[in-house]
């Protein structure tokens, strides 16, 4: 899918930082690091993906569903392109349930500020393609929601961090690890295109992951929290295998479980395209040459 592989999705591998000292690391070059990352996981890559959404509530001071939660099957292909392989074109089609199957979401997403993203939505019960607007005037700042989840494509977005202000604002601990808190302060213009005032991150010291990332409004009032959990090595790269989204002003989450990682696929540039979203015939016959690849 778009970034929500990540993004959806957020990873880091320590390799990176062999040769660097992380003490003498600033808040730009820290999340640069995590971005890179993410950007490993979607290149030539091919993912399958368990989303989950629910109204939910505390019990026993635990966070739990209060319903029984909605629950998709995903498959999301990537390929990372253009200078430094920076830019990458993702798309995300649903298989589950029957009655969405087909649905898919397909994304262009640059590293250069002064190129907005792509984002394309195909809804099979319609038929036709819409494009969703990247939010570059005042009218079109509410962002899409990834397949009817608290994921929206604002959430799941890399690059373009030098519209922000990034600073360490302090050394702390997370779910018991050393932690960075990041705080990242969109500049004017990136302002006019997002929900969000600020952003918050708890960056893990050792392995690079954002264990919570806490989303503010125009009030200052958190809005929306994303938790990291079941952080595992996956080819030298640290993933979170498991990604919670909560709106706090709804009281719904949306967990994003990231079931396979499959890197080093042969993607053509083809399938990257809306015809995938379209052409039935074509996308399945391309699915099954990919998952060929790794069955």
């Amino acid at each position: 899918m778009n970034k929500l592989t990540y993004s959806l999705l957020t990873v880091v591998f320590t390799g990176a930082l062999s040769s660097v000292s992380a003490q003498d690391l600033n808040g730009m070059e820290i999340m640069e690091l995590v971005d890179e990352a993410q950007r490993s996981t979607s290149d030539s890559a091919f993912n399958r993906m368990q989303l989950s959404t629910c109204r939910f509530g505390i019990k026993e001071s635990r966070i739990t569903c209060a319903e029984r939660p909605r629950v998709k099957s995903l498959e999301s292909v990537g390929k990372n392109y253009g200078l430094n392989l920076k830019d990458t074109k993702s798309i995300t089609i649903v298989l589950e349930p029957a009655a969405e199957r087909g649905i898919g979401m397909l994304s262009f997403a640059y590293d250069e500020s002064d190129r907005d993203n792509e984002t394309w939505l195909y809804l099979s019960a319609l038929g036709r393609v819409k494009r969703i607007a990247s939010g570059s005037s005042d009218d079109d700042t509410e962002p899409a929601s990834v397949f009817g989840s608290e994921f929206t494509t604002e959430d799941t977005e890399t690059g373009k961090l030098e519209e922000y202000t990034i600073s360490v604002v302090e050394e702390t601990t997370e779910s018991g690890r050393d932690v960075w808190k990041i705080e990242m302060i969109p500049n004017e213009e990136r302002a006019r295109k997002s929900r969000y005032s600020r952003t918050i991150s708890y960056i893990d010291k050792e392995r690079y992951v954002a264990l919570r990332t806490e989303m503010y409004d125009q009030y200052d009032k958190e809005v929306k929290r994303l938790m990291a959990s079941r952080v595992e090595l996956v080819n030298d790269v640290w993933v979170a295998r498991s990604l919670t989204m909560m709106n706090l002003v709804t009281n719904r989450l949306s967990n994003m479980a990231i079931l396979e990682i499959n890197t080093g696929i042969a993607v053509e540039e083809e399938f990257l395209t809306q015809r995938t979203l379209t052409d039935v015939a074509f996308r399945e016959t391309e699915l099954e040459k990919l998952r060929a690849q790794i069955d």
